[in-house]
């Protein structure tokens, strides 16, 4: 996936503001005189099938750079340099971007600066001499089966049509682990005829089945006899949100990840238990987990998660080993003597 390295520019012990001689004499800030950003978002949707999210996570933090490099290097964005760059990263740094967030924002700009590459917008890329931030590998936050269903009987029911959907959001995110985006925009094809299984597209476009549990199966079945409460009645935005299996009146016509973590959180109070700890992840940590602890090989989890890189599941073992630790220490005879 990564292109190989390029050899630094000649004039390598100027950084500021040399420019190599690949580069354009286009200085302007705005997109009216440089479209490369709004052609790379473009490009990323259209050829790489980037989900919307990631779209607008790539805009976000490449007109941060944008108007760092504008005030601070008075040059566009697409002639930035090695030197612009890393002064960019010890500004926020100083700033109090975390670690993550700096990885994610140079995954970002390599993708950009590699398409500039490709398209001879520029004759280097200059992220290739900058080194990925060190950040550790947080364990994520796993709720127990017990807490889960706790979550799942808390679910009001002073309002059927509320009620009902709800369940079936949690009771799909629990038996499927899906990404929240995707259980959100899952479209009302998703469900196979039978109703035992949903085909996901995810990540690069890439697709998977997944089983559902027959409390899954119920909850979806009870649900849909009120669906369509929920439809935009207008011709034009009915048509768009009838076509997902969560339709809202709303712009996008489906369900938003941040509605879904609302209810959550709402949930997670009348449940009794810390809302902050709940989040539709959350929801989808458990399920990896919950898997693996009953016996899953970590292959199939991956499958069912829709993970690219085995690497990404595996943190999921290091939670079952953080947990059998901490069993030791508080059980094993000998665990507190010195």
């Amino acid at each position: 996936m990564e292109n190989k390295r390029h050899s630094p520019p000649e004039s390598k012990g100027k950084h500021t503001n040399d420019h190599t001689s690949g580069h354009t004499n286009n200085h302007t800030n705005d997109h009216s005189g440089d479209h490369t950003l709004e052609n790379f978002l473009e490009m990323m949707a259209a050829e790489r099938g980037v989900s919307a999210n990631t779209i607008e996570a790539y805009r976000r933090d490449l007109e941060k750079l944008e108007m760092y490099i504008s005030q601070n290097h008075e040059t566009s964005l697409r002639q930035a340099t090695p030197q612009q760059l890393k002064d960019y990263f010890t500004f926020q740094s100083q700033e109090g971007m975390t670690a993550k967030s700096s990885a994610r924002h140079l995954s970002s700009f390599r993708q950009y600066f590699k398409f500039l590459l490709v398209e001879n917008k520029r004759a280097d890329d200059p992220t290739t001499y900058l080194d990925a931030p060190k950040q550790g590998r947080r364990l994520p936050k796993v709720l127990d089966e017990k807490e889960v269903i706790a979550l799942l009987e808390a679910i009001s029911r002073d309002k059927e049509e509320d009620q009902r959907r709800l369940v079936a959001l949690m009771e799909i995110l629990y038996a499927s682990g899906l990404r929240v985006s995707e259980l959100v925009s899952l479209p009302l094809s998703a469900i196979s005829r039978d109703g035992q299984y949903l085909t996901v597209t995810g990540k690069g476009n890439k697709e998977r089945i997944l089983p559902l549990t027959n409390h899954s199966m119920d909850a979806i079945k009870a649900y849909l006899e009120v669906r369509g409460a929920y439809i935009n009645k207008s011709a034009k935005s009915g048509e768009k949100s009838a076509k997902y299996l969560f339709p809202s009146r709303g712009k996008q016509g489906h369900l938003t990840r941040q509605r879904f973590g609302q209810l959550l959180k709402q949930v997670a109070i009348e449940a009794n238990l810390d809302p902050k700890r709940i989040s539709p992840h959350v929801l989808r940590h458990a399920f990896a987990t919950h898997l693996l602890d009953n016996g899953a090989d970590l292959i199939s989890v991956q499958n069912l998660l829709g993970h690219s890189d085995v690497s990404t599941t595996q943190i999921y073992t290091h939670v079952m080993t953080h947990k059998m630790q901490e069993l030791v220490f508080k059980k094993h005879p000998l665990a507190n003597k010195e």
